[in-house]
């Protein structure tokens, strides 16, 4: 799987969000579309496209719910960068950074608005019921990532350490839910059954999940020079991440209070984070993590394993890079 086979296949959903995202106040528009023109994978609308492959339709059909999909991951990470007071993202400055916290928050509200906008106007007569299940189903995993940010809020405030359960029930909500909503978007573009969509959710959900715990192991353990990031910074962060999670439970006391001492310390010295990392490193729970997301990898394979065609095979090659991404 290559990022250039993404970009190819979503070349056109680039287009079709411009288009959507033009108009006046000017700087409104620019602010709203700023992230997207700035970076950004495409994941979600790339398996928007290939789940309504999958099942016999095509890319018109899926463009709506493709572009619907990504302004709502894209007002999510609008959002998320004002409630984290973060200055960066893709390398430029985060949206409210640079048009100012009020047209931030406006730039949020509008791509929420206009996704919903958009996979309702498509859709009247004989296919209205198609553009009621896009709307419904998207709505759904709006709600989720709400429940799953204040879920992930709560854990960062409670001094106890969420157990495993917990944290998969809160990267479900918060990450999963969209890759959810975009596979089961791309059967109902399609037109599909229940069968159908019930089948693409479940891959979305465990390729979702499989996603988010090797980003986080990646956060922990991974190289700077790879993931942008300094090393250690979800210790210094305080993020309750499953990596963390499973390197404080099988760490020794001793091991245990140098990871404390820089767990969600900020004032913590770059010796003492570098201490916690090589600790966490040492403690061997890098192959426990990728086994845990080979478990939702191979959930994910057997959900779909009654399709056939080129679709299938990229979604495939795409769970496979999700799960063995470099560290």
């Amino acid at each position: 799987m290559k990022f250039e086979n993404i970009t190819k296949t979503v070349s056109t959903v680039d287009s079709f969000l411009a288009s959507r995202l033009r108009g006046e106040p000017r700087e409104l528009y620019s602010a709203a579309s700023y992230l997207i023109e700035h970076g950004g994978k495409r994941l979600r609308p790339y398996m928007v496209i290939k789940s309504c492959q999958i099942v016999g339709g095509n890319k018109k059909q899926a463009m709506a719910a493709a572009a619907a999909v990504e302004m709502v991951h894209n007002f999510t990470l609008v959002h998320d960068d004002i409630m984290d007071n973060d200055e960066m993202r893709h390398g430029v400055p985060t949206v409210h950074m640079r048009f100012g916290m009020p047209v931030g928050i406006l730039a949020g509200d509008l791509l929420f608005s206009r996704a919903f906008e958009t996979i309702s106007n498509p859709y009247f007569g004989k296919t209205a019921s198609i553009g009621l299940n896009l709307v419904s189903t998207l709505a759904k995993a709006c709600t989720d990532v709400c429940e799953g940010q204040t879920l992930d809020i709560n854990m960062a405030k409670s001094s106890k350490i969420p157990s495993e359960d917990q944290y998969i029930k809160m990267i479900e909500k918060k990450t999963s839910s969209l890759f959810v909503a975009s596979c089961a978007m791309g059967a109902i573009s399609a037109d599909k059954n229940d069968a159908d969509v019930k089948r693409l959710s479940t891959f979305g959900r465990n390729l979702g999940i499989a996603f988010q715990i090797i980003d986080d192991l990646i956060g922990v353990t991974g190289d700077p020079k790879i993931t942008k990031k300094p090393v250690g910074n979800d210790i210094r962060e305080g993020k309750k991440s499953l990596p963390i999670l499973m390197a404080i439970k099988k760490a020794s006391k001793q091991e245990r209070r140098i990871i404390l001492k820089a767990f969600g310390n900020h004032t913590a010295s770059k010796t003492e984070v570098q201490k916690a990392v090589s600790t966490i490193a040492a403690l061997g729970i890098e192959s426990a993590i990728k086994h845990k997301a080979l478990q939702h990898s191979n959930v994910a394979k057997k959900s779909i394993s009654t399709y056939n065609g080129t679709a299938k095979n990229e979604l495939l090659s795409l769970l496979d890079f999700v799960v063995e991404r470099s560290l």
